[in-house]
């Protein structure tokens, strides 16, 4: 009895397995496109990904992909997710001071207070607001897609992502350009250069192209401040988590009281911890980052495969406008910050 027990078991995981791949296998090799793209001319790898995966939506309508590319876009995602806790340590923020750290805190707050209400003006919801406003206050692309992971599903979950992700990914990139010639008309010493370019580009790489392309004392702080942004990403997860959650439970007319938090968050949130404790070693946390990011880069190549063009466009012109404006939000408070209230002399 235990051996055919085994042998169902065997033949179910086998099911499995031959159900998911196809969809699997065609995500991973959109992210290994999308990596060969970034590391031969300079793309970036997860807009890639998104334009690749877009590409070749037509594959998502097969039913032998379909398994495979859902499972792609929301188990690994999140598995991607958990594993980027291993690149964030609380005490980074110490190695800043304790005023760096509450104008960081200020900027993300304010940019996502900001990003909720003006998107209400642009007729948008909460969703599309808070989604985008935390891509921009944040981490960019890694914390649009651990935000949209924690809101809601709904129909336009997938094209509101994919638009942040192009949005944010596109925006850093002219900042990483125009941003230190900024710094030169403005003519900010290279630590409130760095605390510049830190606190408003979304993307770690933008900032740490646009930083050492300044000076190398510039590219350190700012690589430390970005670092300091991404770390908060942990705090308004799970704030946003329990908000979201007590909010259902509330409006539920069966009062059956939801998960407080997601497992995944639990498990982002335990490995921040234990990467905080200094016990890890150092080829682990490579380890895990690499995986992390591939995780993240397949996860993106399915949920781009999961959309159309037309899905993307139909989001509105009024979307653009307010990622730019967003953007454009964080950047002048950081400098007005800076340069009329002199914390950093």
């Amino acid at each position: 009895m235990n051996d055919w027990k085994k042998i169902t078991n065997i033949s179910v995981f086998k099911e499995i397995i031959i159900n998911l791949f196809p969809g699997f296998f065609v995500s991973a090799l959109i992210a290994i496109a999308a990596q060969f793209i970034s590391d031969h001319y300079g793309a970036p790898a997860m807009l890639m990904a998104l334009l690749f995966g877009i590409a070749l939506n037509f594959l998502s309508k097969e039913t032998y992909c379909n398994s495979g590319i859902s499972f792609s876009a929301t188990v690994v995602l999140r598995f991607g997710i958990i594993l980027l806790g291993m690149k964030i340590s609380w005490h980074m923020a110490v190695q800043l001071g304790f005023t760096a750290i509450i104008v960081i805190l200020g900027l993300v707050i304010f940019t996502i207070m900001f990003g909720i209400f003006a998107a209400r003006l642009c007729g948008h919801g909460f969703k599309f607001g808070f989604l985008s406003s935390g891509a921009v206050a944040i981490c960019g692309a890694s914390a649009a897609m651990a935000i949209s992971a924690i809101l809601p599903r709904d129909a336009r979950t997938e094209e509101r992502l994919i638009f942040t992700i192009v949005g944010v990914t596109l925006l850093s990139t002219l900042a990483m350009i125009f941003y230190p010639i900024l710094v030169e008309v403005l003519r900010l010493d290279n630590r409130l250069a760095g605390i510049f370019i830190g606190t408003t580009i979304h993307d770690v790489a933008q900032v740490v192209g646009a930083g050492f392309s300044i000076s190398e004392e510039t590219g350190e702080i700012a690589t430390l401040v970005k670092l300091i942004r991404v770390s908060l990403l942990a705090p308004v997860i799970i704030i946003a988590s329990l908000t979201i959650q007590l909010k259902i439970s509330k409006i539920s007319e069966n009062k059956v009281k939801p998960t407080i938090l997601p497992v995944f968050v639990i498990a982002f949130v335990v490995m921040v911890f234990i990467n905080s404790l200094d016990i890890v070693p150092s080829f682990i946390q490579t380890l895990s980052e690499k995986v992390s990011r591939w995780s993240l880069l397949i996860a993106i190549g399915a949920v781009g495969l999961k959309t159309s063009l037309q899905d993307v466009l139909n989001v509105g012109g009024s979307a653009i406008i307010l990622l730019f404006f967003q953007t454009i939000f964080i950047g002048v408070l950081s400098l007005v910050i800076l340069i009329y209230f002199p914390i950093f002399d």
